[in-house]
């Protein structure tokens, strides 16, 4: 497994629950620019639109070396999930008000694959808390060496 992007802010901002492992239909020469790294999954999001999965607002720069008829970099992809974790993502997304995110992209043989994972938003005191228990785990950390 080859990690591509990440998205660092997810675990900050988010409380994740449910994760999925989904394939990303890609077009032209994305998978190029995916294997140099040059994708951002900061503001992306899913959404779940006639029992399909879509991910939103992804960016992946257009590739240098291909012709003029690149896509838009921000082009919205569909993801490729089985039934029941589309289900899943719509129950969650209806009964308990979860946001659908994704947390990384990363290589799965030659294959281009997205974690997303069902999450809530915290509240500014959550955020503090999380803050408070990074800095106290880089602590300990320094005080073992």
């Amino acid at each position: 497994m080859k990690l591509i992007t990440s998205n660092s802010k997810a675990n900050y901002e988010f409380f994740l629950f449910d994760k999925f492992e989904a394939g990303i239909v890609l077009k032209g020469c994305e998978v190029k620019s995916l294997r140099n790294n040059q994708a951002s999954l900061v503001d992306a999001f899913v959404l779940v639109r006639n029992n399909e999965a879509w991910i939103k607002n992804l960016y992946i720069k257009p590739y240098d070396k291909a012709n003029d008829n690149n896509l838009d970099a921000r082009c919205d992809r569909k993801l490729l999930l089985n039934k029941n974790e589309i289900l899943k993502l719509i129950r969650g997304t209806r009964e308990k008000s979860y946001t659908i995110i994704p947390t990384k992209m990363f290589f799965s043989g030659p294959y281009v694959k997205l974690e997303i994972a069902l999450a809530k938003g915290k509240k500014l005191y959550d955020k503090r808390l999380t803050i408070k228990k990074r800095e106290i785990n880089r602590q300990i950390r320094q005080e073992k060496l």
